[in-house]
This record gives C-alpha cells, structure tokens and sequence, in this order.
C-alpha cells in the first residue's frame, strides 16, 4: 500500500483504546484486576468497573502503595493493570516497580496514559519524556507504545496474555484512526511502507505524522519506508536491520527525548550490526510546557515537517 492510500477513519483518544481493550480481556480473563490511583475516569475505566466492580481496586494517590498491591495480587495467580497518568505510573514510583515488580519478574502491567507533551495543558510536571528510557533499561520490562486508538486496544488484550511486566504508554488527546487489531503482534514492527532511500521509525503519535512526512517526501521523489516500532522493547532487531540495510539511513520519530527512547535502541542495533546515518526527531533533553497539543509538537519541532527536514537531512548525509 502507498503511504498516502493509509486513510485515518475519524479520531479518538488512544487511553479509551485502552479502557475498552482492558474490557475485552476481562470478559475472557477471570484473573485481570484493574487498580487505580484516583484516576478512574481520566483511565476509563468506568465500563470495566460496571461490569467487573468486584475486580477494581481504588488505590487514591498512592501510587507507590498501588505498585505493591499488584505485585502482591500475582503472588495468587491474577493479572493486576495498574492505571495512573505516565509521569506518575513511573517516575513517582520508579524505586516500587524495579524492586517488588522488574527485580522479581512479577506478571504486572503498568498501564499509562497521558504521556509526551500531547498532554498539553497541565503542563511540564505531568509531560514525562523519559519514561520510555527509563522503563526498557529495567531488566525484564517490555515496553509497548501504540500508535492509535484501535492498536492500543489490541496492545491491551495482548498483554494480558503475555508473562511478564510491561509498560504500556498512551495519550490524551485525540488522534487519527489508521490501523486495524489484527496488524498488532507484540514484539513485531508494522511496515506500513516499502522503500529504498530512508526508513523512518517511529512509535505512538508520531506513527500518524511519520506516514504524513512520508507522503510529502513520496511526492518529492523518495522512496521512503515507513516502521511503526510499537514495541520499543524486545525490540524487532531484524526488521530494523532488514530495513536499514536496504535503505541505508534512518530517521527516528518519538514523542520522548532523544536521549533514552526509541532513537537510542534503533542507534544501538545499527552501531552494533550496520552503522548508518540517522537523525533523531524528539524532544531535545528539555521539559515540555503547557499549551495545546499542536502547538507543542510545533514547538519541540515533532511535526510533519521537522520529520520531513530530518529525512532530508539525513539523505544528504548518505549522499554526501
């Protein structure tokens, strides 16, 4: 399929992506128990609680306490989805997560919402942009950051019947529609594009700008492959290099700090097997501010066009 054949089919918040997933594998799953701290409605888990009320836990702002309940509840075989904004899912409670959940491999998903600057208005004490990095260096924690409404939804089915901890980082605002539940494989990259000149990966919100630069540079003349890496970790090591190989350069898109996140583990994999260009789209080591979501993401240059001046940068550089 051409990049510009990928249609958005309306527009939804990715956290009710999860609020409905979380829904789903609790109708087939007597074992998944969703905890909060304060936040049920923000996590939409109104539904869950209707239909499952014996199996909500309301934590209050106790986000530390909350960690240790879940770990506490797989001791018995259930599947606890802690739910809290991203800034707080990790670093109030970094310390909780890596000695009672990454340290003793229990089966906890941390479910987060609100992250990257999309957040907008509250600000940058809620606008984490180190929470990728920080999560995928603690041994043993996958992290998974869906691109979409419908891709958050099968993010959430599939991790309850993955073993082990996960993070999962989702978003406020509402975004573009593109893929469907069944293109979701955990530990997989999406292609959603061949190409011979660049390779564009991205994750979460920036998939969506990333196939609208990859339009723009179509129209140009570029052939240009575009991944989406949901899973930032286990990262897909042979759809990395497969695609580097061929395309020789990259660009990197995330709504995180270049510092950390999805940029460093793709520079990993290419400095250690196939080194090439790259050029990183991100936050660069900053805090956010509050404003609206199209206004930070002009800001802190993770917009079409800053994805579009990257992959022209980084093709000169090839050429060059």
């Amino acid at each position: 399929m051409a990049l510009k054949d990928i249609q958005s089919t309306g527009k939804k918040d990715t956290r009710s992506g999860f609020g409905d997933g979380i829904v789903e594998a609790a109708r087939s799953n007597d074992k998944i128990v969703a905890l909060t701290a304060d936040l049920l409605g923000s996590m939409k888990l109104n539904q869950f609680i209707k239909e499952f009320p014996e199996r909500f836990i309301q934590c209050g702002i106790g986000e530390a306490n909350m960690m240790g309940i879940a770990s506490g509840l797989t001791i018995g075989g259930h599947i606890p989805f802690t739910t809290t904004f991203a800034n707080f899912s990790t670093g109030r409670v970094y310390d909780q997560i890596r000695q009672s959940i990454a340290y003793s491999g229990k089966n906890v998903k941390i479910c987060a919402s609100h992250a990257g600057v999309t957040l907008g208005e509250d600000g940058a004490t809620h606008q984490i942009l180190e929470d990728i990095g920080m999560m995928k260096m603690l041994p043993g924690m996958s992290v998974v950051v869906p691109c979409d409404y419908t891709q958050t939804k099968a993010a959430t089915k599939a991790i309850a019947n993955f073993e082990g901890p996960v993070y999962l980082r989702f978003g406020r605002p509402s975004w573009p529609i593109f893929t469907k539940e069944e293109d979701f494989v955990f530990g997989k990259a999406q292609k959603f594009s061949e190409g011979t000149d660049v390779t564009i990966f991205a994750c979460g919100h920036l998939v969506w700008n990333a196939i609208q630069a990859g339009v723009l540079l179509e129209e140009k003349g570029l052939s240009v492959e575009v991944i989406n890496i949901h899973t930032v970790k286990p990262l897909d090591v042979e759809a990395v290099l497969a695609s580097i190989q061929k395309t020789k350069c990259a660009v990197t898109a995330e709504e995180h700090n270049v510092i950390g996140g999805l940029g460093d583990a793709i520079a990993q994999v290419a400095a250690k097997h196939f080194p090439i260009p790259i050029e990183y789209v991100g936050t660069l080591d900053t805090f956010g501010e509050s404003g609206t979501p199209d206004q930070l993401l002009k800001k802190y240059h993770l917009d079409v066009p800053d994805i579009v001046a990257a992959v022209e940068k980084v093709i000169a550089r090839k050429n060059g």
